[in-house]
């Protein structure tokens, strides 16, 4: 922030000044008292809560003149010159610019040395999380070994960079966010003598943007205040941090839930003009949907929720929006913020989010009846997929564990159990994929379509791997061949990873991320390289009039057809050809 001044007026000085930290501040006081002060000590927690200031009020207390006491009397000269950093042996350090083991040695050269301004060293290393591995490894060895005149104090956002051998040396406070009501009580005492006129509201607001950092709502409480000349209001507070006022998310809520594109795109345009970012109004229009959620599940939570709507409004608003549909734009458009910081195009992507919703795309209402002249909706078309997809993964698994099927003529086909006769009785069971013969001559015609489709592939893979890396490792053996109807083919080499990938839980985070990627509903369909290969091969010189019963039937290997059981190819990939021998009964 650009306007701290605000901040450093009001920077904590004493342990009492701490606001929303006071499990963390009775725990020192007592240390104070009871002389079992530690020797490093470890300040976590989000930004602007208070981490270096509590580290310089300790540095103070064990310091001061009239101590070491639990408060600074801050009117000693050895308080006075802690604050305004002239003393020596009280170090802050920023690890974020000073990373490197030559800096950590030279403080592990220096500790070594007794204080000659005040009664002890004081080391505070900020966002020590910065720190390289050597540096690390070289401040393990001073924190196991302290000078009894010593004491370090780290502060850090991200307390799981830290190496468990460095967390375990010392004594860690986490701080917490700062409650909305404490702020808000303790920017009116500002404000009050300040003399900046605020509004509650307003006040509630710049609590809200701060996201529990109190050093953030005071930059922003010092920034609005000059932008409006002393008077803070909520419709200025909102114009100068660039929000949007609530009657533009009024407007375009009421867009969404009546499917109106050009009344959203008319919205859209008037927010760009005025200069709005397209990241920030769809995380504040997410925030909106997720109050018009709460008004409907908990309206009694409007006082401690933060809005910026009136609470009468948000309810009128929300009863026009189903529990089920406001669930689904919260998601979509939480799907689509992430998406936007790798965009290179925000406003497109902020502008097909919302059409999405008015499309219907993001859920409809699940109360409202659905007439035989309607039709079937889009969504409806994919459950039916979904379920048809299900059904041929049941059948695959099925046969592949010897259940018996009728074959052409309606006589069932052995199961894998039979014998393996040459003169064809008890023949063995066939092996089904789990899609037909018929669809991979499909996706074998819409090859040459494909590749603007297969070349994302490398992205899918990578958002499985942040998704669960567990699903990567056997999606890896699979390969995209093609891509017809909104569905990509992959081919697999191993049938074990064939079958782990299709499992329930493993295939929806797959068409999770390929839905994402692609704009739109996308499945999976699997199938093995051999399979495919011979598809392939067919599709050249496949004969016209091919029943779908022929089609369906897969001869296995042997005398008849050159095909083998999928458990014998199983068992020669996993020992070799060498130690797998065939018998026949």
């Amino acid at each position: 922030m650009a306007h701290l001044a605000l901040y450093r007026a009001w920077r904590p000085q004493t342990f009492k000044d701490m606001v929303g930290q006071q499990h963390i501040v009775q725990t020192l006081q007592n240390a104070i008292r009871e002389d079992r002060l530690s020797h490093a000590y470890l300040f976590s927690g989000p930004r602007g809560t208070g981490k270096t200031s509590a580290a310089k009020i300790l540095a103070k207390a064990v310091n001061c003149e009239h101590g070491p006491s639990p408060e600074p009397c801050n009117s000693c000269s050895q308080c006075e010159r802690i604050t305004g950093g002239s003393v020596m042996d009280v170090v802050e350090i920023d690890a974020a610019s000073n990373r490197g083991v030559e800096e950590i040695r030279d403080i592990r050269d220096k500790v070594k040395y007794s204080p000659t301004e005040v009664r002890r060293k004081v080391y505070i290393i900020d966002e020590v999380h910065m720190l390289t591995t050597e540096a690390f490894n070289a401040l393990l060895k001073t924190l196991e070994e302290p000078p009894g005149h010593v004491m370090f104090v780290l502060a850090t956002t991200e307390p799981h960079k830290l190496p468990p051998t460095i967390i375990s040396r010392c004594q860690r406070f986490d701080f917490r966010r700062v409650p909305l009501e404490e702020q808000t009580g303790l920017m009116k005492e500002i404000c009050a003598e300040e003399g900046i006129s605020a509004e509650d509201e307003a006040l509630r607001y710049i609590a809200r943007l701060s996201d529990g950092g109190m050093r953030d709502a005071l930059s922003l409480l010092d920034q609005i205040s000059s932008f409006t000349g002393g008077r803070v209001s909520l419709d200025q507070a909102v114009e100068a941090t660039g929000g949007l006022p609530s009657e533009q998310f009024s407007r375009l809520a009421a867009a969404i839930r009546e499917n109106d594109a050009s009344k959203v795109l008319v919205e859209i345009d008037e927010m760009m003009k005025a200069g709005k970012s397209a990241d920030k109004c769809l995380e504040q229009l997410m925030h909106y949907f997720r109050d018009l959620l709460l008004a409907q599940l908990a309206p009694e939570a409007g006082d401690s929720s933060g809005r910026v709507a009136n609470p009468a409004e948000l309810k009128e608003m929300a009863s026009g929006f189903s529990r089920e549909r406001l669930f689904a734009i919260i998601d979509l458009l939480n799907r689509y913020q992430s998406e936007m910081k790798y965009a290179a195009h925000p406003q497109t992507m902020f502008e097909i989010a919302l059409l999405k919703l008015c499309s219907g795309d993001a859920g409809e209402q699940s109360s409202a009846p659905v007439s035989a002249e309607a039709g079937v909706s889009r969504g409806e078309i994919g459950q039916l997929k979904q379920q048809i997809a299900a059904l041929e993964n049941k059948l695959g698994a099925l046969i592949s564990g010897g259940a018996s099927i009728a074959a052409p003529g309606g006589k069932p086909a052995a199961g894998p159990g039979s014998s393996r006769g040459a003169s064809g009785a008890g023949a063995p069971a066939p092996r089904v994929s789990t899609v037909s013969r018929q669809k991979l001559v499909v996706f074998a015609e819409a090859r040459g379509s494909a590749g603007s489709y297969l070349t994302k592939w490398p992205q899918i893979m990578q958002r499985v791997k942040e998704e669960r890396v567990t699903v990567h490792a056997w999606l890896v053996d699979g390969e995209p061949v093609s891509f017809a109807e909104d569905s990509i083919l992959v081919a697999f080499k191993n049938t074990i990873h064939r079958e782990t990938t299709e499992k329930p839980a493993n295939r929806g985070v797959i068409e999770g991320v390929l839905s994402s990627i692609f704009g739109s509903p996308t499945q999976l369909v699997t199938t093995l390289q051999r399979e495919w290969q011979e598809v392939l091969a067919e599709s050249e010189g496949k004969p016209q009039g091919a029943s779908e019963a022929e089609e369906l039937q897969l001869v296995p290997e042997g005398e008849d057809g050159g095909r083998s059981e999928p458990w014998v190819d199983e068992a020669v990939k996993l020992f070799g050809e060498d130690l797998v021998t065939i018998k026949d009964d």
